[in-house]
């Protein structure tokens, strides 16, 4: 690999990697339509998808916080409508692509029909009932759309709840999916609803060529570097989950081929890649509530060498052992995170209530209480929620109730 040809200082890196992010540019004045988020997934390659929902489905986080309030069907709309122009598949976990992205997976899918790359299980059950396989594709091509309850006229029997427990049509069906026979049409109280892909995705994919291994992987790293800005192999390669040997192999090649230039950063211990169109702003200015799963924090490392930010998400701590909550959204003013919330959409009441806020150690309580008092009056308007709600747990509560309008301090 070549030596690094330029230097950034830490807060350069962090300017680059928030404008590749799309965090450089002023949210839409007025309303949002579907070509302000055909522009955030453009710029961002994919989102994660979550079944967490205790503040909203993560997977529509990333364009509040880089749109501010939109309508929530506009995704849908994008994802799942006959003329759809995103796709769910196994990108970084589950997640959301443009349909150009798929011919690029299809190698990956390609080792799931070998039973590669797939959790054991799946690849198990599909070695043992390749029968009951097609017999699932028969029925999916017989009676369209289906989701794994569906199956009982296909021999699938219930499961006991749990992984463990998956009854045989849906660990069929996730096969099938990880291996791209099928993809998801719909959603059905956020379960995957099943279809024959070359029926739910456009035509003009389907029929695309299937790239080479090494040319796909290369695209998918290049996708990366955009949306990154700057970044590690390992920040690259953990964007699509790429192998560690492949990874490097493609970069060598980028990197050759002058479509990567190596750089070092101040205070990151690896050696990093600019992409050649990467903005170099000289300030950002940003106040963004940001999902766990938003692609700008989701590689937790990373977090720590942009921002100093040390995160864990709580969810599956014991409650008593929490040190900051159990849905903990980091709170992004310019170009630091300055605090972290603990979140809940409390529908029936109709309040967002902050069950605790803290502000980071650099970060004045009072300075950032207003810009986080705005930010969150704006979600729970975007959520059909009437208020926000306080409670008195940590050092930012006290400051954030005095700056919002009407809140309901507890």
């Amino acid at each position: 690999m070549s030596a690094p040809r330029d230097k950034l200082s830490g807060a350069a890196a962090r300017r680059v990697a928030l404008a590749a992010q799309g965090f450089a540019e002023r949210r839409p004045q007025g309303a949002v339509d579907a070509r302000h988020a055909r522009r955030v997934i453009a710029r961002v390659g994919l989102v994660q998808i979550d079944s967490v929902n205790v503040l909203v489905r993560s997977h529509y986080l990333p364009f509040f916080s880089r749109l501010g309030a939109y309508r929530a069907d506009l995704l849908d709309a994008e994802a799942y409508s006959r003329r759809r122009r995103l796709f769910e598949y196994w990108g970084h976990e589950a997640s959301l692509m443009p349909v150009e992205l798929q011919p690029l997976m299809r190698w990956r899918m390609q080792r799931a029909e070998r039973g590669e790359g797939v959790y054991r299980q799946v690849a198990r059950f599909a070695r043992e009932h390749r029968p009951f396989l097609d017999a699932v594709l028969r029925e999916i091509e017989t009676r369209g759309p289906l989701a794994a309850g569906d199956l009982a006229a296909a021999g699938g029997a219930r499961g006991k709840g749990g992984w463990w427990g998956w009854s045989e049509g849906k660990a069929a069906l996730e096969y099938l999916f990880w291996s791209g026979r099928v993809t998801t049409a719909t959603r059905r109280n956020f379960k995957r609803v099943y279809d024959l892909t070359e029926r739910a995705l456009p035509q003009a994919v389907v029929a695309q060529p299937t790239p080479d291994t090494a040319d796909a992987q290369r695209e998918l790293l290049r996708i990366a570097a955009r949306a990154l800005g700057v970044a590690t192999e390992r920040d690259l390669r953990d964007y699509f989950r790429l192998g560690v040997e492949e990874t490097r192999a493609r970069l060598a090649e980028l990197v050759e081929a002058e479509e990567l230039i190596p750089v070092a950063v101040e205070g990151w211990r690896q050696p990093a890649f600019l992409h050649p169109a990467a903005r170099r702003p000289r300030r950002v200015e940003a106040a963004a509530l940001l999902s766990p799963f938003d692609s700008l924090v989701w590689e937790r490392d990373r977090a720590e060498r942009l921002f100093g930010f040390r995160y864990r998400l709580e969810i599956y701590t014991p409650a008593h052992r929490r040190t900051h909550g159990y849905y903990v959204l980091p709170f992004l003013v310019g170009e630091r995170i300055v605090a972290r919330v603990d979140l809940k959409a409390d529908r029936a009441a109709g309040f967002l209530r902050v069950e605790a806020a803290h502000a980071e150690a650099e970060a004045g309580p009072r300075e950032i209480a207003a810009a986080l008092a705005a930010e969150l009056c704006t979600m729970a308007s975007w959520l059909g929620l009437a208020d926000v709600a306080v409670r008195r747990r940590g050092d930012l509560a006290d400051a954030l109730a005095a700056a919002l309008p009407r809140a309901d301090l507890r």
